[in-house]
C-alpha cells in the first residue's frame, strides 16, 4: 500500500444525517476508517451489516437477476456473463438500517462533505463464464486538463449478498491510485511499483471506496451467481443522469427526514410499476 499525507476535518458538528441508532465505532476509529480510504481508496468495515438480512436480499435478488437476464441478458456491456442491476426501492431494499447506516454516513461525510447525496442502488453480478474485466476506474477525473486529481467526489459502497472467495469473483483492486492519473497508475502497474489485490469478503462486510481507483471485476468460475450491491454516495453538485433511484411515493413518505434528505435528488413515481426496468447505466468504464 502506499502512504500518502492528506489533511481532513473529522465532522463532530450536528449533520443532517444524525441518527438515533447507536453507532459502532468510536470517533478515534471513524477517523482511522476516514484516513485510510483518503490515502488508500477504500476502507473496509468486517461484519457490519446484518447477514441474515443480506441472505433475505439475495433470495429478493434473484428472481430480479433472471428477469434481467431475460430481458437484456444479450447486453453484455460488463464483460460476458455479468450482469448490472438497479435494486427497485421497496421492501426489502429500501432499508434504512443499510443505507443509511450512522457509521458509514459519518465516514461519508468525512470523505464528501456533509450536504452528500445518494444517488445509486444497484448490484454487479458475475456468473459462471464471467471474464476479467479491463482495468478501469468507475467516473472520469473532474479536470482532466490538469493533470492532477482532486479529493474524492464521488464514492461507492459495496456489499455482498454471499462470501466472496477466490474462486466466485473476487473484486480486485489498487491502493493509493485514486490520487494517480490513471495513465500514471497504468504504468506504475506495468512496473510492479503497485500491485492488484484481490479482497475477500464476508457476507455482512463492506467496501467504502473511492471511485476513481483503478480495479476490475474477476471470474466467478461456480455455479452461483456473486452479487455485490454497491450504494452510491456523491458531493451534493455531482449528477450522473444514467444512475437515480426512483422512489414510490409511499415509500417517501415513510422515510426518516435524515433518509428523505439523503435521497432528496432522486426522482419520486406513483409506484415502481410505473418504473421503465431497462438498464440506461451503460458505459461504466473510465
Amino acid at each position: 500500500m502506499v502512504s500518502v499525507r492528506i489533511g481532513f476535518t473529522l465532522t463532530t458538528h450536528h449533520s443532517p444525517f444524525t441518527t438515533n441508532k447507536t453507532m459502532r465505532y468510536s470517533p478515534s476509529e471513524i477517523k482511522q476508517f476516514t484516513h485510510e480510504a483518503l490515502t488508500q481508496g477504500l476502507c473496509i468495515l468486517r461484519g457490519h451489516f446484518p447477514a441474515e438480512k443480506l441472505r433475505r436480499w439475495n433470495e429478493e435478488f434473484q428472481p430480479l437477476l433472471e428477469e434481467h437476464i431475460e430481458r437484456e441478458g444479450r447486453n453484455e456491456n460488463r464483460g460476458s456473463n455479468r450482469y448490472y442491476v438497479t435494486l427497485p426501492f421497496g421492501e426489502p431494499f429500501a432499508d434504512e438500517e443499510i443505507f443509511a447506516d450512522p457509521d458509514v454516513l459519518a465516514i461519508v461525510e468525512n470523505l464528501v462533505g456533509k450536504d452528500f447525496v445518494m444517488c445509486q442502488l444497484a448490484t454487479d453480478t458475475p456468473l459462471k463464464g464471467s471474464d476479467y474485466q479491463e482495468l478501469h476506474r468507475d467516473a472520469p477525473p473532474l479536470f482532466p486538463e490538469l493533470k492532477a486529481e482532486t479529493p474524492s467526489f464521488q464514492l461507492a459502497v459495496n456489499f455482498p449478498l454471499v462470501d466472496v472467495t477466490e474462486e466466485n469473483g473476487p473484486f480486485e483492486t489498487t491502493y493509493g491510485t485514486h490520487l494517480m492519473t490513471k495513465e500514471e497508475s497504468l504504468r506504475k502497474l506495468a512496473a510492479g511499483e503497485i500491485k492488484l489485490d484481490q479482497l475477500m469478503m464476508k457476507t455482512g462486510d463492506l467496501m467504502i471506496r473511492d471511485v476513481r481507483a483503478i480495479h476490475r471485476g474477476t471470474p466467478n468460475k461456480t455455479d452461483e451467481p456473486r452479487p455485490m450491491c454497491v450504494i452510491g454516495y456523491s458531493r451534493r453538485w455531482m449528477f450522473r443522469p444514467e444512475v437515480s433511484i426512483r422512489i414510490p411515493r409511499a415509500t417517501w413518505g415513510n422515510l426518516s427526514e435524515r433518509s428523505k434528505h439523503l435521497l432528496r435528488f432522486n426522482p419520486r413515481v406513483e409506484s415502481l410499476d410505473e418504473v421503465d426496468t431497462a438498464e440506461v447505466y451503460q458505459a461504466f468504464a473510465y
